[in-house]
């Protein structure tokens, strides 16, 4: 009778079924299946039991169970990972990318890591900056200064057994190094350098750190690049951080107007104390050079002295009164004859005429004319005749007054 016959339940005197009678039809049925793929009958001699009893189904079963035992061993690697074979928890491979297999459980086992996977460990705050985290933020620089300081550290695997067998929480590994290497790099940092133009050789030199120390540790860990997200100083500061931040930029404004100022002035004075050193060197030149010819011209006079001193004495006697008398506001007549009286003429018209025409051109040492008409009212002056012991007379106070 079949399980699935409608008319089951009416058969039997209206009572619930016969479960051991259902257990025996199920067990006769499958052992009639295993039979067949045995090739025996159920009817046959032990019907379906092997001669030691154990039926033939369940050692089918076994095989089974096994075969799926030992395919529950394949795995497979992708390139971007590595696969550690563990034997009773010991480390014993590690296996490369594509189709692997190792001894099923509970024999063996496999951690697969992958190794270009890039984790973030953030340092001084949490998923945001304006959550900051101040007792891993805050540090003290060189000079004595307080900062805050947020920054993240990316990192990959270099080696996966390591990173399995050295690291009980590898993320806070690498949080407690990096916050070990910060604290050290700005420790021997100003803090100016800190926060403006030495952000990227602080974050540099803690890379490099804290590579060391994973290193040491051997925790498999390669450091990929730690990047600033903010470097300030504490809130309660900031204020009166401001206000010397602002001092400074004034104090290198008014530097570079200094500086400036200084460019400007400075070539000038160069410049005119150039002309100056020039023009005294000129003049230094014009009066070697006037003197050497003064020299050289008494030297030519003394020989012509020597040849004919009184014609000489007469010569340079002429040529001073020329030139004094040429530049004089005054007129000298001479009358050889006449009784005495004298004479009067419109000299000072004259005179003016004259200078209007040709200019003096003897000047005083601050470049004035020597006998300016404003100063130095021409007068017309009349001499009686002069006898001629008179004349040697003359000759004789002017070359006193020289």
């Amino acid at each position: 009778m079949g399980l699935n016959d409608p008319q089951w339940g009416n058969k039997n005197s209206g009572g619930p079924p016969d479960l051991e009678e259902v257990l025996r039809n199920l067990n006769k049925k499958v052992e009639g299946l295993f039979g067949k793929l045995s090739g025996k009958t159920p009817g046959g001699n032990g019907a379906g039991k092997t001669p030691d009893g154990i039926p033939g189904g369940i050692g089918l079963i076994v095989l089974v169970v096994a075969l799926i035992w030992l395919a529950s061993g394949f795995y497979i690697v992708d390139a971007s990972q590595r696969g550690v074979v563990l034997r009773f928890g010991k480390y014993v491979e590690a296996t490369q990318a594509g189709p692997r297999w190792h001894l099923p459980y509970p024999i063996e086992s496999v951690e697969v890591v992958s190794l270009s996977q890039v984790r973030t460990v953030e340092v001084g705050y949490r998923e945001n900056v304006k959550n900051k985290m101040l007792k891993e933020s805050l540090m003290l620089t060189d000079d004595e200064n307080i900062i805050d300081i947020q920054f993240a550290v990316q990192y990959f695997l270099k080696d996966p057994a390591d990173f399995l067998f050295n690291n009980r929480a590898p993320d806070e590994n690498v949080r407690q190094a990096a916050e070990t290497a910060i604290r050290e790099v700005v420790g021997k940092s100003k803090m100016d350098f800190v926060l403006y133009e030495g952000r990227e050789q602080v974050a540099a030199a803690t890379t490099k750190l804290i590579q060391d120390i994973l290193d040491r540790y051997k925790s498999g860990i390669l450091v990929s690049k730690v990047t600033m997200q903010n470097a300030q100083p504490p809130e309660q500061v900031q204020a009166a951080f401001d206000d010397a931040v602002k001092a400074g930029q004034d104090r290198e404004r008014q530097k570079n107007e200094g500086q400036a100022y200084a460019n400007d002035v400075v070539p000038k004075a160069k410049g005119a104390a150039s002309r100056l050193m020039l023009e005294a060197e000129g003049y230094k030149q014009r009066v070697i050079a006037n003197a050497e010819g003064d020299a050289s011209r008494f030297k030519q006079i003394l020989v012509e002295y020597e040849k004919a001193p009184q014609v000489t004495r007469e010569r340079m006697y002429i040529d001073m009164m020329q030139q004094i008398m040429t530049s004089s506001s005054k007129v000298l007549v001479d009358q050889k004859s006449g009784n005495g009286s004298l004479l009067y003429l419109p000299l000072d018209k004259l005179i003016q005429s004259t200078n209007a025409g040709q200019p003096n051109e003897m000047q005083t040492a601050a470049g004035r004319p020597a006998n300016n008409a404003e100063q130095v009212a021409p007068q017309a002056v009349a001499v009686e005749q002069l006898p001629p012991t008179g004349r040697e007379t003359l000759r004789s106070r002017d070359r006193e007054a020289r």
